[in-house]
């Protein structure tokens, strides 16, 4: 009997895990896709969908949100005009969701400090800041992977900016 509820308990728990992931994956595409333009940087494109990368790290965790900002970012690259991004995409912002994550939800914080939050945030913007130049310099040249360091810069501080207050509040609304 006990494994009938066990299986019943995992099996819903899957399947809501699967549920937000899709659609938070889904919310990261769209942000990424209904607003972006080609950089003025070299190779590239800016967007707004670093903060619904945050937005994915603070509501979901570091696995949930990794996969979300992973699969809705890549998605976007191999729907575009970006596809050989698209490898790199997957792992910097599957990365850059991991990071944000851990350090928001470190011991006493829970994802709800805003300061901290702000920190996680900086230091997931870095590593993919670092993570673009390195593709970038593997799939161009270095004066491109330098060049589109300040587009980075600018896209994740408006990410930062957007995340910020929008995770604030929808953290104090939902529950995950």
């Amino acid at each position: 009997m006990g494994n009938k509820l066990e299986t019943k308990v995992t099996s819903k728990t899957n399947v809501n895990s699967i549920v937000q992931v899709g659609m938070m994956a889904a919310i990261v595409y769209v942000a990424t896709s209904l607003i972006h333009v080609p950089s003025a940087f070299g190779e590239g494109v800016l967007h707004l969908g670093d903060s619904a990368v945050y937005l994915a790290a603070i509501l979901l965790g570091k696995r949930k949100g990794a996969l979300a900002g992973g699969i809705g970012m890549c998605l976007f690259d191999l729907l575009s005009p970006y596809v050989v991004w698209a490898p790199f995409t997957f792992v910097i912002k599957g990365a850059m969701a991991y990071i944000a994550a851990t350090l928001a939800y470190r011991k006493g914080y829970e994802g709800k400090n805003f300061i901290n939050n702000l920190f996680a945030f900086i230091v997931a913007g870095i590593v993919m800041i670092i993570g673009y130049f390195f593709a970038g310099w593997i799939l161009y040249d270095l004066p491109n992977a330098i060049a589109s360091i300040a587009n980075n810069v600018l896209q994740v501080s408006a990410g930062m900016v957007i995340a910020l207050p929008l995770s604030t509040m929808i953290k104090k609304r939902l529950r995950f």
